[in-house]
């Protein structure tokens, strides 16, 4: 399969996050997992520097909230569709740490989650250091019902220095790959609906460093303050 690179970000842009691109979000409802941070737009939980992008979470008291970090998307800018997803990531280390890479579907605000769906291309949980996860929801398929398509690769070299995180996505199937290894891949069903595989449509792609919550758990506050550090993010679509 060959692809054409349909938009990316280097983090080049004289130190500013590219505003054509990138939204971001703010707020601290808690996201659903009932999350201890506060999502905020302040240069401590969000820079860029040496063309790298910093999500920095802290140990502060912002709002009703004990810590901060910082959370950007696509919504609206930027979407997907098929083709293939690579970023350079380095994730932090610490017990309370949930960084993620993520999408959901563009339809999500009109239809609702998990009706829209979701990819996980990574998210790791500090409680468990080095368990990558690497996952799909969907309305019928989904962590609330506990039967998700879902998979856990264990490799503690990934908490150290950047690493590629890959996802290779058609009409039937969606594969995840680590450094370019494939990982596991995920596939349709024959005559599956939107509640079974919501995942034709575009999708919008999210970065954020959550702290504890309902997955997340305890934290440990000596670690603060932590970060999600990305190179690059590329998108690509298929060159027939």
């Amino acid at each position: 399969m060959s692809y054409k690179l349909v938009w990316q970000d280097l983090f080049d842009q004289n130190d500013k996050l590219d505003s054509n691109i990138w939204n971001i979000e703010t707020g601290g409802s808690g996201f659903g997992n009932k999350e201890d941070q506060y999502y905020t737009d302040e240069e401590k939980n969000l820079f860029i520097k040496d063309n790298t992008l910093h999500i920095v979470a802290h140990k502060e008291n912002y709002k009703e909230k004990n810590y901060t970090s910082a959370k950007i998307t696509t919504r609206g800018k930027k979407y997907i569709k098929y083709g293939r997803l690579d970023v350079m990531a380095h994730v932090p280390k610490g017990r309370g740490t949930w960084p993620a890479i993520w999408l959901l579907g563009e339809n999500v605000k009109e239809v609702g989650w998990p009706l829209g769906g979701e990819i996980d291309l990574m998210e790791h949980v500090g409680k468990n250091p080095g368990n990558f996860h690497f996952s799909l929801h969907s309305k019928a398929y989904n962590h609330n019902k506990f039967n998700h398509p879902t998979y856990v690769h264990e490799d503690l070299n990934l908490l150290e220095g950047f690493h590629l995180y890959r996802l290779d996505w058609d009409e039937n199937q969606i594969s995840f790959y680590v450094d370019e290894k494939h990982i596991i891949t995920f596939s349709k069903k024959e005559n599956a609906t939107i509640e079974e595989w919501p995942f034709d449509q575009p999708f919008f792609f999210i970065l954020n460093l959550a702290i504890g919550g309902t997955w997340g758990g305890s934290i440990d506050d000596s670690i603060f303050p932590v970060e999600l550090k990305i190179k690059y993010v590329k998108a690509y679509e298929r060159s027939e």
